[in-house]
């Protein structure tokens, strides 16, 4: 395992939205040093969008020129689409297409389920061939008939209520008010993501991007006062990762942003 640096646009080693090449760099220290000690890769694993950071999206263009690096020295790419895939954000069904690349091995679960245990994995047919000639794979509840009948069953509710679009022309407006917040409050630092997986990153001051970790501590526990539910999030646990349903109204999120706004004034 070489775990690399993660691209964070907002408060990472190297910021803003070309970023990107300063980001690549820490693959090709790792490919280099695979390549000095003779060792095969074996593939590159990463959340299209990060999630636990609040749905911070990659810079333009890294999984494009990861991916072919990885590829070239003999590796495949595996998309980790557990959390942010399955149309949760709105302008894409999957996290990868943001970045214009088409993995060989998709990872999935949660939504596919709609809270029934539920997941999947999606690869090409030469490489789950590959893997078979390996041996078989066991699991006791694999090929459920129930789990995979569910699972039908929420795509085609997705499909007849128009979920995905919902995440994407609600998930907007969601967004809007949560950035509309940031002109009122100095400790609304950010507002990433799209759709219904957005985060909102609490800091105590813009320019050190110092994190507002105890109010974010307190918000969460005035809300739960008021009948929300949330929970701090990323590495700092300053920011709200916000995964609504995704038959989530404007009404509902209307709610949601005018208490978040009321309590970040009591706050402040």
């Amino acid at each position: 395992m070489h775990p690399v640096t993660a691209p964070n646009t907002y408060r990472g080693p190297f910021r803003g939205a070309d970023s990107a090449p300063e980001y690549v760099r820490s693959i090709d220290q790792v490919l280099v040093t695979l390549a000095e000690q003779q060792r095969q890769v074996a593939g590159f694993i990463c959340e299209p969008v990060y999630g636990n950071a609040g749905g911070i999206s990659l810079p333009a263009g890294y999984l494009q020129q990861v991916y072919q690096k990885i590829r070239a020295a003999g590796g495949v790419c595996i998309a980790d689409e557990v959390q942010v895939g399955y149309g949760r954000l709105g302008h894409y069904f999957w996290g990868f297409e943001e970045q214009g690349v088409v993995p060989d091995i998709i990872s999935m679960a949660k939504g596919m389920g709609n809270g029934h245990p539920l997941g999947a994995v999606i690869t090409r047919h030469e490489i789950a061939e590959a893997l078979e000639a390996e041996g078989y794979f066991f699991s006791s509840s694999g090929g459920s008939p129930v789990s995979c009948r569910i699972g039908m069953a929420v795509l085609d509710v997705m499909e007849e209520e128009r979920l995905w679009d919902n995440a994407r022309l609600v998930g907007d407006h969601f967004k809007a008010r949560l950035q509309a917040l940031a002109d009122k409050h100095p400790l609304v630092g950010a507002v990433h993501g799209m759709g219904f997986y957005l985060g909102m990153e609490l800091v105590r001051d813009r320019q050190t991007l110092e994190p507002a970790t105890e109010e974010t501590a307190q918000l969460c526990e005035r809300l739960r006062e008021l009948g929300i539910f949330m929970q701090p999030t990323g590495d700092h646990l300053n920011i709200l990762k916000i995964k609504p349903p995704m038959c989530t109204t404007r009404q509902s999120v209307d709610f949601f942003v005018d208490n978040v706004s009321k309590v970040l004034h009591e706050l402040e």
